[in-house]
């Protein structure tokens, strides 16, 4: 076992390695393609640094990049969303090097941050895309040996359009997200379950015939907002974009301000990938004993320090629940210090969604490496064929089959000539 990590207890092994097997048991589409990825070694001698949440999925993951001969190190995306067993069995069973506490500082966040980067990788892969700020800001030096990057969430992607607009992103990147495979199903059903499931875990608060407002109304918000409603809360939905905002409407909830929405709102569920999308105005306006939590990558979402500024004194009433007392009385329950809830009280997505999400993260590695050289510095789709690869893999583990198009129908679809 290698000396060089950073892990709570490695005596948490062996508890972890039964949480791991758990999860793969809901992962077909993972395990087959270790399989290949076993026989086949696509992946000899790559140095791969990848910046997760560290879970029981994500070992998954790691474990089939192994299998494809990638020396691979781990850490962690975000400080509360490592689950500590599966750190100490990735680096105990897997000789997997990984950098990751949960609970874990700003400070000990960024040296883990630079702990992967030690490993002088040819491809990272990011969850919100730290690891390709590191490179850029501090380590340039990486530039000339790296094939590319992959990133996983919303937030990462947005962070890495914009390095794209200001001519300072010097490699290529695969926006795994913008896989149909991955944000229709882990964006949607993944966060929607997993959301409600922390703020649940944390409370222990009936959400039926409350009012229950989020943030946004992209994949990860319309999964909350879905579930939400399934549970018998009523719906507030808050948008900046008009279509998105029209969206909303026609699946029946109400749009409006958000200004207006804390006011009557017994939860707001933030998940946009902006910032300050809870600010000091809605909390000075908020509903006493509002429920405030956070779906999006970082904790910015709401601010924090407005939050505080406001208030008169903080208690703890529960574990992940920091309750304010506002100068006007009132009083807000913060859940997981504004960080992801779902990762923060509870275990996050469940293993099916994660299965196709992290095949994306499989075969993107596996597609820059046979692509060295050939792609524009920038951000990428995997291609489409690949996306339904990874839909037709999940399908036959399901047990579900599918018509196929017959030569006259292919023929039909693309031509032009024929018409009624």
């Amino acid at each position: 076992m290698s000396t060089n990590y950073d892990v709570k207890d490695i005596k948490l092994a062996d508890q972890g390695r039964n949480r791991i097997n758990w999860a793969e048991q809901e992962m077909p589409v993972l395990r087959q393609i270790l399989e290949r990825f076993q026989k086949e070694r696509p992946l000899a001698g790559l140095r791969l640094s990848a910046c997760l949440h560290v879970t029981s999925e994500t070992a998954s993951l790691m474990r089939t990049l192994a299998a494809g001969g990638a020396d691979v190190v781990l850490c962690a995306s975000n400080p509360l969303s490592t689950q500590d067993d599966v750190a100490a069995s990735l680096v105990a069973h897997d000789e997997i090097p990984v950098f990751a506490v949960k609970g874990e500082d700003n400070d000990t966040y960024y040296s883990h941050l630079k702990s992967a980067l030690d490993h002088n990788p040819h491809i990272t892969m990011d969850d919100g895309a730290d690891l390709v700020s590191g490179v850029l800001k501090d380590r340039p030096e990486l530039i000339s040996q790296m094939l590319g990057s992959t990133e996983e969430t919303t937030t990462g992607v947005i962070r890495l359009r914009a390095m794209a607009a200001d001519g300072v992103l010097n490699f290529p990147v695969i926006a795994v997200n913008d896989s149909d495979t991955k944000h229709l199903f882990d964006n949607r059903y993944g966060t929607g379950q997993s959301t409600i499931d922390g703020i649940i875990r944390a409370t222990n608060v009936l959400l039926a015939g409350k009012t229950f407002a989020v943030g946004g109304y992209g994949y990860c918000s319309r999964g909350i907002a879905e579930r939400a409603r399934g549970l018998g809360a009523n719906v507030i939905v808050t948008e900046v974009d008009p279509i998105r905002a029209l969206e909303a409407s026609m699946d029946g909830y109400r749009v409006m301000p958000m200004i207006d929405a804390v006011q009557i709102a017994d939860f707001v569920v933030t998940a946009t990938g902006n910032k300050h999308v809870l600010d000091g105005e809605d909390f000075a306006a908020m509903k006493d004993g509002c429920i405030v939590a956070n779906s999006g990558h970082f904790n910015v979402e709401i601010d924090i320090p407005a939050l505080e500024a406001l208030s008169v004194e903080k208690r703890q009433p529960r574990a992940f629940v920091d309750q304010y007392k506002l100068k006007n009385g009132r009083v807000i329950n913060l859940l997981g210090e504004g960080r992801l809830i779902n990762l923060a009280s509870a275990e996050g997505h469940p293993s099916a969604v994660m299965d196709m999400s992290f095949a994306n993260q499989a075969l993107a590695s596996e597609f820059l490496l046979k692509n060295k050289g050939q792609l524009s510095n920038g951000v990428h789709a995997l291609p489409k064929e690949l996306d339904r690869e990874i839909a037709a893999l999940k399908l036959k583990a399901m047990g579900i089959n599918i018509d196929e198009l017959t030569a006259e129908q292919a023929k039909y679809l693309s031509s032009w000539e024929e018409g009624t």
